[in-house]
């Protein structure tokens, strides 16, 4: 997941419940210090992050759409400050400045090189946009996760999937999961011609990049679509975009078309207006 809204940092899928039921302390792996060591322009305003080093031992990918913490430096610092992890949780240093965080989506790690690309959508004024667009070889910031409670259904045959900018890493690292005999319609709304990329898919994947109607109608081109969507039995719903938007996708196909809540998997990566909208948001409760 990445941010495409000035006002609205990205936000996230959610991780898993503890095994040992709500009261249970989450374990977490403390945040890993990495450092850049490539970046490059996939699209103008998408931002491919290779990060890199020894710290990212052991670090597994273990499901696609899932969702890392980045750990970007305050300003005027030049790495994040990161908290000290004991038996009641991380303690921060109350001296020091507080990092950036935000919430992506890991697009692919290396484990021989030990290393991870990030995506970010550089979308203007804002903390982690700001930061991507002059990131460089040598830049400090830290690593946490990855977490995501997604479970892929390899035995689904039809997928439709839809999603704006924000979802572009996470739509990749599904397509690459899905069986090659699945068959995936693919509908991802941008502001235009430019942010198009190459996506990987199994050979039965056709996607359509709507270009927004208007500069803030965030998540219409993707509604449209879902109203005028053949949906067969059996097909899984995945959708991720602007959390109001995806809303109303949800409430077309469960309330709309009566399709079991079972078969979507909506997440509200991000919302207008919100300057750190939670990385939880599933869309089964409305906001």
């Amino acid at each position: 997941m990445t941010n495409p809204a000035t006002s609205s940092p990205p936000a996230g899928g959610l991780s898993s419940p503890p095994a040992g039921g709500p009261s249970s302390p989450r374990r977490r792996h403390p945040p890993r210090r990495v450092e850049v060591v490539s970046v490059s322009r996939l699209a103008p305003r998408l931002v491919s992050v290779w990060v890199g080093g020894d710290a990212l031992e052991g670090f597994r990918i273990e499901a696609p759409t899932s969702h890392i913490k980045v750990f970007l430096p305050a300003p005027g610092e030049a790495a994040p400050s990161l908290p000290e992890f004991g038996p009641s949780g991380p303690a921060w240093d109350e001296d020091a400045p507080r990092p950036v965080l935000r919430t992506y989506t890991p697009r692919r790690f290396d484990e021989a090189s030990r290393t991870l690309e990030v995506q970010f959508i550089l979308h203007g004024v804002g903390p982690a946009s700001e930061w991507a667009e002059r990131a460089t070889v040598g830049d400090q910031l830290a690593i946490g996760g990855p977490g995501g409670r997604f479970s892929l259904d390899r035995a689904a045959e039809r997928w439709w999937i839809a999603g704006d900018e924000s979802a572009i890493p996470a739509i990749g690292t599904l397509l690459e999961a899905l069986p090659a005999t699945a068959a995936a319609e693919v509908h991802i709304e941008v502001a235009g011609p430019d942010d198009e990329i190459g996506l990987p898919g199994p050979p039965r994947t056709a996607i359509t990049w709507h270009h927004r109607r208007a500069p803030d109608a965030w998540g219409a081109e993707l509604d449209e679509a879902a109203r005028n969507a053949p949906i067969a039995d059996g097909t899984r719903i995945w959708v991720a975009c602007e959390a109001a938007a995806m809303r109303g996708i949800r409430r077309h196909f469960t309330s709309g078309r009566g399709l079991p809540a079972s078969s979507l998997v909506t997440r509200g990566y991000w919302r207008l207006g919100a300057a750190n909208h939670p990385d939880h948001d599933y869309g089964e409760e409305p906001v």
